[in-house]
């Protein structure tokens, strides 16, 4: 069975920073692509970032772009997600998932795997 459970949410002040994490299990962690999506309220899932499965490939959103970093780390089988100069337009659920393979991609159709999500809400 497949589980990708995430950590790190939380409340911070807008400017703050927080790292999110993601422990991928039931799966080769190392054979995929890797994925962070949010939510907000009253709005579509939207794509964050992701990781190719070497982590050579890195891509980000246009919103999140220099601000927040994904990196992975094959021996904790965890993929981060390290959110600086946070927004109140950040504040979202937080969700990772597990590629269908090894490249890195923005579509969500890509994801075999979804995590249940962790809440980040940034105070203006």
């Amino acid at each position: 069975q497949v589980r990708l459970v995430e950590s790190g949410g939380g409340l911070v002040q807008a400017g703050g920073s927080l790292r999110l994490s993601c422990i991928v299990s039931g799966r080769t962690f190392s054979s995929y692509a890797m994925g962070w999506f949010r939510q907000a309220p009253g709005q579509e899932r939207e794509f964050v970032a992701t990781i190719s499965w070497t982590g050579l490939t890195k891509t980000y959103a246009d919103s999140v772009k220099g601000r927040f970093t994904i990196s992975r780390d094959e021996v904790k089988n965890t993929v981060y997600l390290q959110m600086n100069s946070l927004k109140p337009e950040d504040t979202a659920v937080y969700s990772c998932a597990s590629g269908r393979n090894k490249l890195a991609t923005q579509r969500q159709a890509e994801y075999a795997y979804w995590g249940q999500g962790t809440q980040v809400t940034v105070s203006s």
